[in-house]
């Protein structure tokens, strides 16, 4: 068994650092603390602090004291330590910075094709914070939908130190069969095909021709500075954070997602108003399986903002070349981060008081509205939602008629209806074009 050597992390805003408890490849047992805690922690206030510390699983208080479980959890890490098995102790105590290290300990452990186990203690962590994490990654592991696109999680295991003796994670891994690194080595081919600079050259391509040029967002003026025009709402513009993971594997994916967060949860807004994640080794390309795998990826993003009421604070916008709103499920209903269901798009229309525009473009034409979410690569667009609510008004929830005759709850409807019709009216050849243009400018040498 092949054991890890070496974790040390520090992320954006001071989220986390490792301390090595026990490294069985040392002739010391008890290492020195690798990095701390750095002061922008110290700035998670008001809101949004209150928000996540009340987060499911966090800031309550276990049902056993420390001290009635110390004996049990010193004998239950004295055992993984006659086992050679390496230990970490991780000082992240907050829902954000907890997802951020234990998505990058798991991007970590799942790079070797060999059987490994490890165990991460998490002291400022309560047991039911820890508790509902394995939870439902054990029930993401049953959702063969996904897991028929995500397969590289199907060999991670993640478990309470003897069923909870104490705040400790294991994580194992079961060896790489041939099929597996032979779908690895296949995912990881587009991680060569790219050059950041170019693929960020491509991002802002796309950002000044659609979501400026075609007022996509009308609080964006250009590809380097977001937020403008909200002042009165008590918005300060602050620049676009363009952030990179070069990784095609979703652990990793999911911890650079987490390190953007925290960056943005440790930054003020008019010094980071918004993080651009761009992904360009994941599933790139038109094709359906390429789609499949983007959405497959974005919706475990989404799922585990909501899992510890991130949602509450940051929203999400998706993007891919393919992007296909007919293809993500559910495909009727609203989906976190995606546009509305297709046969939403009349009504909204409607809804907004164009109703020439809805009784006279054609499904053709509606379905170019899948242009404004067709970037040159994966990427998702990390927004405040300070930023959302002040842009869409007091009055932005309004009673839309479905075709079905149902009525619900929807919001945007300005923005949903102006960019719809704006898409149809630029036609698709254009629209290709450009697209095609910064598809090509991402991935040359």
């Amino acid at each position: 068994m092949k054991l890890l050597t070496c974790i040390s992390l520090l992320i954006f805003g001071g989220a986390f650092g490792f301390t090595r408890l026990f490294d069985p490849s040392s002739s010391r047992r008890y290492l020195v603390r690798q990095s701390k805690l750095s002061p922008p922690f110290n700035r998670l206030e008001g809101d949004n602090f209150t928000v996540l510390k009340m987060a499911k699983g966090f800031g309550k208080k276990t049902e056993k004291s420390a001290s009635q479980q110390q004996a049990d959890f010193q004998s239950a890490l004295a055992k993984l330590q006659a086992e050679d098995v390496p230990i970490l102790g991780c000082d992240a105590d907050q829902p954000h910075s907890f997802s951020a290290a234990i998505w990058t300990t798991l991007s970590e452990v799942s790079e070797s094709d060999e059987e490994q186990k490890m165990c991460v203690v998490f002291e400022k962590i309560p047991m039911s914070g820890l508790a509902s994490f394995i939870e439902d990654f054990s029930v993401l592991k049953m959702q063969q939908r996904l897991i028929e696109q995500l397969p590289e999680l199907e060999r991670i295991s993640v478990s309470l130190l003897e069923k909870g003796v104490g705040p400790a994670l294991v994580i194992e891994t079961a060896p790489r069969t041939d099929e597996e690194i032979g779908q690895k080595i296949e995912r990881s081919s587009s991680e060569e095909s790219y050059i950041e600079e170019n693929a960020e050259r491509a991002m802002r391509s796309f950002v000044d021709r659609l979501v400026v040029g075609e007022k996509a967002c009308p609080f964006t003026k250009d590809s380097k500075v977001a937020g403008i025009g909200l002042e009165a709402q008590g918005i300060k513009p602050g620049p676009v954070g363009y952030r990179f993971c070069s990784s095609s594997e979703v652990c990793a994916i999911l911890a650079s997602f987490w390190t953007s967060i925290c960056e943005l949860m440790g930054t003020p807004e008019d010094e980071l108003s918004t993080i651009l994640l761009c992904l360009p080794a994941v599933a790139p390309g038109t094709s359906k399986e390429a789609h499949d795998r983007f959405a497959a990826v974005v919706e475990v993003v989404g799922r585990y903002l909501f899992l510890f009421k991130g949602a509450e604070i940051f929203g999400l916008v998706h993007f891919h070349p393919a992007y296909d709103r007919s293809r993500i499920q559910p495909f009727d209903k609203p989906a976190f981060g995606h546009l509305p269901p297709r046969n939403w798009l009349r009504p909204i229309i409607e809804k907004n008081g164009n109703e020439k525009e809805a009784n006279n473009l054609t499904d053709e034409e509606l379905e170019l509205s899948d242009y404004q979410r067709r970037a040159p690569f994966t990427m998702i667009n990390i927004l405040r939602n300070s930023q959302v609510n002040a842009a869409a008004g007091p009055y932005s929830i309004v009673d839309l008629p479905l075709p079905d005759g149902t009525l619900t709850k929807a919001s945007g409807i300005l923005t949903y209806s102006r960019n719809t019709i704006a898409m149809a009216t630029k036609g698709k050849q254009s629209l290709q074009s450009g697209l095609e243009k910064e598809m090509i400018l991402a991935y040359m040498k």
